[in-house]
């Protein structure tokens, strides 16, 4: 059970500080030298690579992780110690626990600080003169109002309404409610726990549209700092007052060459852009041109200093000799010569030396995704008429009948409020999940493959823990099937490490490998944005108009579906069981 989390009076100044902070773990060294102020008022989207330590430095900040190096501190404004509220993975209730047990432990403190002026005021009734009681009373009345204790059930109503919670009874157990449900109650819990500092991952996976509008209302009116790593491109836009990304910048070579396993992938620092994400897309690209142009230019000049070094050691023709062939002058012009020579080359040495002490580092060299039928082992058909049928397909409590045709070669996008069922329609599409009622067919010989959310990569039974990402690759794909390698979606250092060490984005990434091995008619996409690096969401969604065969994809993200070309699905709510 996560601790109970108390605001301070002056949560309006908390600051979490994080001072040269570096962290590796066993396999591979993750942060390098980051630092970062989140001030109130500030909120922070923390982007980068998938595998890039956002997680990592968010568990950093909430005290999860010690650093190898460097500082973390959260203090409110008067030095007290900050709470510190994380969103994590594992929700912070068990799963015996009802809804309202669940949300009752969030709101404890404000629960108690009811009681506590019952109590206060029985003392100042028994005790009128006494000034000890009649400041107890004012310090318990401080703190209930700090805390909105006479607003808390409005609250709780309110919390669950904005993340699609209200239909929930509030006596069922925590264990039955679907991933999404208890991803957003974990949300609900958090916020209503009221931290000092709120930390996020991935916040917004499990929102729709009405959810993520109250995320992000809640967010512009959070009084500490917020840090969020997130990948939904229209909710960082409307949030973030600031970006945060930790993938490689352009720091001098010798700065980086210090780092131990700086060449192992690991960033060093961090680069903070104060705009919206939309500027920053821009920013990026530019920083990104001009720093392979330093790189090119700085090189050029070191080639040509170092040929000055090496050759430039006569001044004048090489034949050329005094007008006298006297001793006196000969030596003269000699030691002239050698004068000029030593000067001017004592010169280049100095100006190379300075220029390789400056020189900006190499610029790593980026992923990049070869695209939704790189492998082409057997392409995808090319053909007319229908590719996938169904007829008043449903599942009980997940997903209303539903009917819909797919052309070969159409890009249909399905979308709906959260318990829609786009998910369940997704599995029962790819004939991983029978429906209660109702029929699907796809075309004789066609192959439908499905990304899913939450995929289950390898068998441990046959590999145990050590299965790499290339070996669970292998076992899906087979020996034929192109090298991962070649897909452009794991760094080679990434592909011998075991699955488990990976990031969740990494294990998406594989997952995506593992489908576009042997590239289906039908490819089958749900929430494919999720958990991916913002770089890679871009490339896909480029990639899915290329596709030759017939895409479908199931997704809440906003950027996407507003600037989707194609035809579109809009599921109803299905009856809640």
């Amino acid at each position: 059970m996560a601790p109970l989390h108390t605001p301070s009076l002056d949560s309006s100044a908390t600051q979490l500080r994080v001072d040269g902070v570096s962290y590796a773990y066993p396999d591979r060294r993750v942060l390098t030298n980051v630092s970062l102020l989140a001030a109130a008022g500030d909120r922070l989207g923390l982007i980068g690579e998938n595998g890039a330590g956002k997680s990592t430095l968010l568990r950093l900040m909430a005290g999860e992780l010690e650093p190898d190096a460097g500082l973390v501190r959260a203090a409110t404004g008067g030095g007290a110690v900050a709470r510190v509220g994380l969103l994590r993975q594992e929700p912070p209730f068990a799963p015996d626990a009802t809804v309202a047990a669940a949300l009752e432990v969030a709101v404890a403190p404000a629960r108690q600080a009811v009681e506590a002026i019952d109590a206060a005021a029985l003392r100042l009734a028994e005790q009128p003169a006494d000034d000890g009681a009649a400041s107890a009373y004012a310090a318990a009345l401080e703190t209930a109002e700090r805390l909105g204790a006479w607003e808390v059930d409005a609250r709780i109503g309110a919390m669950l309404a904005g993340l699609g919670l209200a239909s929930i009874p509030r006596d069922r157990a925590t264990g039955s409610l679907s991933g999404g449900q208890r991803s957003r109650l974990s949300l609900a819990w958090l916020l209503l726990s009221q931290p000092d500092a709120l930390l996020l991952d991935e916040p917004t996976n499990h929102l729709d549209d009405a959810a993520a509008a109250h995320l992000a209302q809640v967010l512009r009116a959070w009084n500490g700092p917020v840090v969020l790593a997130c990948h939904d491109r229209a909710f960082l836009d409307e949030v973030a007052t600031a970006i945060v990304d930790l993938d490689p910048s352009p720091l001098p070579h010798a700065v980086v060459s210090r780092v131990p396993d700086a060449g192992a992938g690991t960033g060093v620092g961090l680069t903070r852009f104060g705009g919206s994400f939309s500027e920053y897309l821009g920013a990026r690209a530019l920083m990104r041109e001009r720093w392979e142009r330093q790189y090119r230019d700085e090189q050029a000049e070191l080639a040509r200093l170092r040929a000055g070094v090496r050759d430039n050691h006569q001044v004048g023709h090489v034949d050329w000799k005094p007008r006298t062939e006297g001793r006196a002058a000969q030596k003269f012009y000699a030691d002239r010569n050698a004068a000029v020579v030593s000067r001017r080359v004592n010169d280049a040495r100095s100006r190379l030396e300075e220029l390789e002490e400056a020189q900006v580092r190499r610029p790593p060299s980026e992923l990049r995704f070869a695209g939704l039928a790189a492998a082409r082992r057997t392409a995808p058909r090319r053909a007319s008429g229908t590719a996938l049928v169904a007829s008043a397909v449903a599942f009980a409590g997940r997903l209303a009948p539903t009917s819909l045709a797919v052309a070969h070669g159409e890009h249909l996008l399905v979308t709906g409020a959260n318990g829609s069922g786009k998910s369940t329609l997704l599995s029962v599409l790819a004939g991983a999940l029978a429906p209660t009622s109702g029929t699907v067919s796809s075309a004789p010989g066609h192959r439908v493959g499905l990304l899913a959310q939450d995929p289950r990569i390898g068998d441990p039974a046959r590999r145990g823990p050590a299965l790499t990402a290339r070996q669970a690759y292998e076992d899906h794909a087979g020996a034929s099937a192109v090298p991962l390698s070649a897909l452009g979606l794991l760094a080679g250092r990434d592909e011998n490490r075991p699955v488990a060490t990976l990031s969740v984005g990494q294990q998406r990434r594989l997952a995506l490998a593992i489908v576009l091995a042997d590239p289906p008619d039908v490819l089958l996409l749900d929430e494919p944005t999720n958990h991916l690096s913002l770089a890679l969401i871009t490339a896909l969604e480029d990639s899915v108009r290329d596709y030759p065969g017939t895409v479908v994809i199931a997704s809440h993200d906003r950027w996407l579906r507003e600037r989707w070309p194609g035809a579109r699905l809009e599921l109803a709510p299905s009856t809640p069981p």
